[in-house]
């Protein structure tokens, strides 16, 4: 007896959802450090501030979902092992 896991698959929806909030989010910055009344150094460096603190996010997204991955093939193997331990064991046989 096999508890397969159910796959989570997000919907067209969540994923134009997240494309969405995502642009909305960086157009707004964009536009709000084009219209700031400061100098021009300033301004770039709050553009390349946002942009860092963007891939920063991407990046700790992807560790996250990378590691919560890795933790579900583990567990899927040791499950594995256990039921094949499970089956072979005869708690009749005589040794």
């Amino acid at each position: 007896m096999t508890d397969a896991p159910i796959k989570q698959q997000n919907t067209t929806g969540f994923y134009g959802m997240a494309i969405a909030s995502f642009s909305i989010a960086l157009g707004s910055v964009g536009i709000a450090l084009l219209y700031m009344d400061v100098d021009v150094w300033i301004r770039a460096f709050m553009a390349i501030s946002v942009l860092y603190l963007t891939t920063s996010a991407i990046t700790l997204s992807k560790v996250v979902r990378d590691r919560q991955e890795a933790g579900q093939i583990v567990s899927r193997v040791d499950q594995a092992r256990m039921e094949k331990i499970l089956a072979e064991h005869d708690p009749f046989r005589t040794p």
